[in-house]
């Protein structure tokens, strides 16, 4: 079981995924640090709402932004994104194993004769 902590800060990260401009912020960061005029233009927003979007992401831990007050320079952070991506994996195991036993249904009945035997059901879930 994950702490308190850890659950908050997953939550986080997922509320700052969540929205489009952010994860636009997000991407371009991961190439390299860019001047706030730069993130303006690529989101189409103003100054003040491109800052409460880094400050979200900074919030998650997805960015740290450095001390300079002209230019304030910031780079991704892996880590959260890395426990965001453990989590979702969970879910990729189950899907993958449902998946596995669907294909293996499919070719059962694949093998039997049409209309002389009924098709075998499975519980996915």
């Amino acid at each position: 079981m994950k702490s308190e902590s850890s659950e908050a800060r997953l939550d986080s990260v997922f509320l700052a995924l969540s929205s489009q401009p952010r994860r636009t912020i997000l991407k371009r960061l991961a190439i390299g640090s860019v001047p706030m005029a730069e993130l303006v233009d690529l989101v189409g927003l103003s100054q003040p709402a491109v800052s409460k979007h880094l400050k979200t992401l900074e919030g998650a831990g997805l960015i740290v932004r450095g001390k300079d007050r002209q230019f304030r320079p910031s780079h991704v952070e892996l880590a959260p994104m890395v426990a965001a991506q453990e989590w979702l994996g969970g879910f990729t195991k189950a899907w993958e194993d449902r998946l596995d036993r669907l294909s293996t249904l499919l070719e059962k009945n694949a093998d039997l004769d049409q209309g002389s035997h009924p098709p075998e059901r499975i519980d996915v879930e």
